[in-house]
């Protein structure tokens, strides 16, 4: 590679790594074209999978501030530059892993922050987005229901006592 296919390539690597939401590195060792084909159609519009040479992701890796990644960039490395919903990507990278077990997944980033591979499944196993605004909207209604509840039992309680306060006054013939 000439030096200016270096720094274009450099420059390219660095504003994906700042444009991206997460970043996953894998090894692809073995797999075919049509694998890695496969592998970029499942992932959809969720992240952008690309080859790139180690040391060339070293150093627009340095340069975006992420210096963290260099012990995960040994043998040949894809990152999967994502930027739809993270927790999709893991899915769709542990899912193909699953599948095709020649694909390792090493290690990446998330919001700054370096993550192993262990927590990559971690973050795969999450539920999706909406099942998790869904929880949280079903959780809160039941606090206002449960609240509702309450403020609507003082009165009637209120009233069952004043009620019973009568009928014991007139057995007494007060």
């Amino acid at each position: 590679m000439a030096r200016a296919d270096k720094a274009t390539a450099v420059a390219e690597l660095k504003s994906e790594f700042e444009g991206s939401a997460a970043a996953v590195l894998t090894e692809y060792r073995g797999l075919t074209v049509a694998q890695l084909k496969e592998l970029r159609t499942s992932l959809g519009g969720n992240a952008k999978f690309a080859v790139a040479k180690n040391t060339l992701t070293k150093i627009a890796a340095n340069e975006a501030g992420l210096p963290g990644l260099d012990g995960l960039l040994t043998g040949p490395t894809a990152i999967a530059f994502v930027n739809g919903d993270v927790v999709e990507a893991a899915k769709g990278l542990r899912d193909f892993a699953k599948a095709n077990p020649l694909l390792v997944i090493k290690g990446g980033v998330l919001d700054g922050k370096t993550l192993d591979a262990t927590e990559i499944t971690k973050l795969a196993d999450l539920e999706s987005r909406e099942v998790l605004l869904a929880k949280l909207a079903g959780a809160m209604k039941a606090k206002q229901s449960a609240a509702a509840a309450m403020f609507a039992a003082l009165p009637t309680q209120m009233a069952q006592l004043a009620d019973a306060l009568r009928a014991k006054r007139e057995e007494a013939g007060e």
